[in-house]
């Protein structure tokens, strides 16, 4: 790169290598798994991965542990063929990826799984223990952000044979013994280790869901994931990763996340889980007490910034919360949930949550008062996940539109080089960067990004790569989201679109309007693309407009 002044400037070689580097990194990459945007002290948390499926690999020997008949009957072998998204070609999806991982019977003739194993799936089977045949399954729900999935089967008569396993009715102790089942690489047939439960924790999934979390030291690997972890013959819940760089130190969703997601999931829906998302800190400096004109035995926590600046918002800057619920929280945030257990106090959430609320007892200019809280099951990001969704996709002319998600930017961590394209994008101020992790000034808030290198016409000529350029604004038009871009276009009748583009770097681009819906289709057709756009971007385009009024 060479600095132009106080302005960043990709190199048009540079933008090819960047163009370059992206498609390779989507070719290569891995199924997408949840925790993409790690807290701090778990940067080395990894997903126990679906393993690459292998059927003729040698068995390798295995421990020993005493094992269940009541288990190894429950449980079954999943194959997934998976489709990821194309991050430079949206309207296309990545070549199909063979995995396998592992999953357990329940009630309701339905089997449990980890929503990495089959998210973005065209086709996933199952294969009892010792047993040959497969049998098809569909996806019946999944919840990504605690990454939980349920399969259903086509042939029910399978579970003739494979009765549910129970899940235990409480969390397990620590320094429980617990044996871990599952299909990992390294061979074709059941593994089964052992280890004991070491830590319980209330923690990140994939943000912003939060939910309990069990730490054993099993080993467990790619390919355990979905399997069960089980103690005395029930399980306590179900193996998803493992800790990158370390021994031994593996994760498993305990029961109490498994059932929220099964009553989340009987109307047929996945809401998901109700969370409080106001920025807090401890209570614990020696100055915060007397700068607060607190009493000694006052213990909470401080609301640094309400989730909400709304003048009817419960919460205000400086609140301290004493209590969520009945129960005590402490000066660092953390609640007695056991005789030897405890967690951070949004634990209590899912078990005070009413109507949508959780009840709050805090300390405001020296009175304490009651609030009911507002505890949303989504937390509205800018910038989203797939959620096992492929993203939305507008073609007009040369040019391909896209919403950025967050494996947008994650993906390029992962790139050869990725580093300094990360960087270029801090420097130039891209709202690729500045918008990630941040939720929405209004409803819908989108960033909006050019996917892909123009297609080659003479309508793009002497403009520079944009691929990765966010979109502010089309003929003056702020540009909300994709959908809102493309009635922008759709209603202009102005002879040209001008398109600014956010940030430090950059053109803005300058089409005639009318030459770049003609040449559309003939683009299309040269490139073997069969949609100009998504399903519901389509929709809007195509509404309130004929061809003569373009």
């Amino acid at each position: 790169m060479r600095r132009l002044g106080m302005v960043w400037q990709l190199p048009s070689q540079a933008a090819l290598i960047l163009t370059s580097v992206f498609a390779t990194l989507v070719t290569q990459a891995q199924p997408i798994v949840p925790g993409s945007s790690p807290t701090p002290g778990e940067l080395n948390l990894q997903l126990s991965l679906p393993s690459p499926a292998t059927e003729k690999a040698p068995a390798l020997a295995e421990p020993k542990p005493t094992p269940s008949g009541v288990v190894e009957n429950s449980l079954v072998k999943v194959f997934s063929s998976m489709r990821l998204p194309d991050l430079t070609k949206p309207w296309a999806k990545q070549a199909a990826t063979e995995v396998t991982g592992s999953g357990v019977v329940i009630e309701g003739k339905r089997i449990l799984t980890n929503a990495h194993v089959v998210v973005f799936s065209s086709e996933i089977q199952v294969q009892a223990n010792q047993e040959g045949d497969k049998v098809s399954a569909t996806l019946e729900a999944i919840a990504p952000g605690i990454d939980l999935a349920l399969l259903k089967l086509d042939d029910e008569k399978f579970f003739d044979t494979h009765r549910p396993l129970p899940r235990a009715d409480k969390l397990p102790e620590i320094k429980d013994a617990v044996m871990v089942y599952g299909y990992p690489t390294g061979g074709t047939s059941l593994s089964i280790t052992k280890g004991i439960i070491s830590r319980i924790e209330f923690t990140t999934y994939n943000f912003p869901t939060l939910g309990l979390r069990i730490q054993l030291d099993a080993a467990i690997n790619p390919g355990n994931s979905g399997g069960p972890a089980v103690v005395d013959d029930k399980m306590i819940g179900l193996a998803f990763s493992h800790l990158g760089g370390a021994e031994n130190i593996g994760y498993v969703i305990p029961n109490e996340e498994i059932e929220l997601f099964l009553r989340d999931i009987a109307d047929g829906k996945y809401d998901g889980k109700p969370g409080l998302y106001d920025e807090w800190q401890p209570l614990e400096n020696s100055a915060l007490r007397p700068f607060l004109k607190l009493d000694r035995n006052v213990q909470g926590i401080i609301i640094r910034r309400p989730f909400s600046s709304d003048s009817s918002y419960p919460l205000k800057e400086w609140d301290v919360i004493r209590k969520i619920g009945d129960t005590q929280i402490d000066d660092e945030g953390m609640v007695l949930i056991a005789p030897n257990l405890r967690v951070n106090f949004p634990y209590l959430v899912q078990h005070v949550v009413a109507n949508g609320k959780v009840p709050l007892t805090l300390i405001r200019g020296g009175k304490e008062i009651h609030v009911d809280l507002p505890a949303p099951t989504d937390y509205p990001l800018i910038i989203r996940d797939w959620e096992n969704q492929y993203p939305p996709y507008f073609i007009l002319g040369p040019v391909v539109f896209g919403e950025a998600r967050s494996p947008t930017i994650t993906s390029l961590s992962r790139a050869s080089k990725g580093g300094d394209w990360l960087l270029y994008l801090v420097q130039v101020g891209s709202p690729l960067i500045k918008k990630f992790g941040e939720k929405q000034e209004f409803p819908d808030e989108r960033v909006v990004y050019i996917s892909s290198p123009f297609f080659p016409h003479k309508l793009a000529k002497g403009y520079a790569n944009p691929i990765l350029k966010v979109i502010q604004s089309i003929n003056g038009h702020l540009v909300k989201n994709l959908v809102n871009l493309v009635e922008i276009i759709r209603d202009s009748k102005d002879e040209f679109l001008t398109i600014e583009c956010a940030g430090r770097s950059g053109e803005t681009l300058v089409f005639p309007r009318k030459e770049m819906i003609e040449a559309t289709d003939s683009i299309l057709t040269d490139n073997g693309i069969r949609s100009q756009g998504s399903p519901e971007v389509m929709s809007v385009w195509t509404a309130h407009a004929t061809s003569s009024d373009r």
